[in-house]
Order: structure tokens, then C-alpha cells, then sequence
């Protein structure tokens, strides 16, 4: 455990509960995050993670200007449905992504657990375009890829993270209730 680690952990949780709250503040204060754990990554040769956080704060300013863009008129953020097609092609686009990614990685780099490692990137970059585009459903998305993550980051002894991750398990639950309830029963 760092202190980078420790304030990374801070922020993105902070992050996280107020994008669960659909609060326009959840974007720059994400983007901070993806700062302080791309370094952490590096550190820990967690490259596909690493470079995630780098495409994240790409699809940050994405969502950022998506949100924006999509509010009512009291200025609260609308949830939009997903359809099943964009929920095939997501997942598809996901796993492409993790056998591209992994393969790369595991050929060439010296990363820890390069196929784990890119298949929650890959997936993990779906669930946050589908956040952007203010999908209920991106936080299902979100609850499978943390769990994985948890395991991950025990086995990598970054304990202050995986606690992190198992917390964003919880505010993935509330996030999907709140966004659903938000959506009405049309949401999925």
C-alpha cells in the first residue's frame, strides 16, 4: 500500500458514488482518478489497466459532454434505454478487445496477467461508454467487471484497491437501482 494508492482509492470512490447520484461533478472528479491510477498501474505492470485508464479519461470528457447534452429541463441527467442490439454489439466490441488486447500483451510485454488484465480493460471500456450514453444497464456491466477486478487486485496485493473495487460493487447496485428508478421500467 502507497500513499498514491491510498488518495487514488479516495478519489475514485468519490467518483463513483456521485456518478451513482448523476452529478455532473463525477467527471472531473473521475478524471483525476484515471490520472492517479495510471501511474499506480504503471508501477505495478498492469499495462492493459494502465492504458485503460488513459482511453477512460477519453470516454470521461465523452460522457462529460454527453451528460451535458442530455438532461431535462430541472437539469438532471436523462437515462436512456439500451436495446439488445447495442447490448450484442457491446459485449461483441468487449471481446474482441480482450483477445486483441490480450494477445498483444501476452506476446509483448512482461505484464503481470496479461489476458485477465485485458479482458476487464476491454470490458470495463464498454461499461463506460454505456455510462456515457446514461445506460441503467452499464452498471450490471460494472458489477460483473469489479468483482473480477477484486480478485485481481488480492492477487496483486493492491488490498486498498481491491477494497476500492469491492465498494464499487455495492455502489454499482445503487447505481443501477437509482439509474432504473430514474429510467422508469423501460431501462435495462
Amino acid at each position: 500500500m502507497t500513499p498514491l494508492e491510498i488518495v487514488a482509492v479516495v478519489v475514485s470512490f468519490a467518483g463513483i458514488w456521485l456518478t451513482a447520484r448523476r452529478r455532473m461533478l463525477c467527471w472531473p472528479v473521475n478524471l483525476l482518478a484515471c490520472a492517479l491510477y495510471a501511474k499506480l498501474f504503471l508501477d505495478v505492470r498492469l499495462y492493459a489497466d494502465m492504458v485503460l485508464q488513459l482511453l477512460f479519461a477519453i470516454a470521461i470528457v465523452y460522457g462529460w459532454v454527453a451528460w451535458a447534452r442530455g438532461t431535462d429541463s430541472e437539469g438532471e441527467v436523462v437515462v436512456a434505454p439500451l436495446r439488445p442490439a447495442q447490448v450484442l454489439a457491446g459485449l461483441a466490441a468487449g471481446a474482441v478487445g480482450a483477445v486483441s488486447i490480450g494477445w498483444l500483451t501476452s506476446h509483448h510485454t512482461d505484464a503481470a496477467l496479461p489476458w485477465m488484465d485485458a479482458t476487464l480493460s476491454s470490458f470495463s471500456l464498454v461499461a463506460q461508454y454505456w455510462t456515457g450514453r446514461r445506460h441503467a444497464a452499464s452498471w450490471l456491466l460494472w458489477i460483473v467487471v469489479d468483482v473480477c477486478y477484486v480478485g485481481m487486485f488480492v492477487w496483486k496485493d493492491l488490498l486498498p484497491t481491491a477494497g476500492l473495487y469491492a465498494a464499487m460493487v455495492g455502489l454499482a447496485v445503487l447505481g443501477y437501482r437509482q439509474w432504473r428508478r430514474a429510467g422508469g421500467h423501460r431501462q435495462g
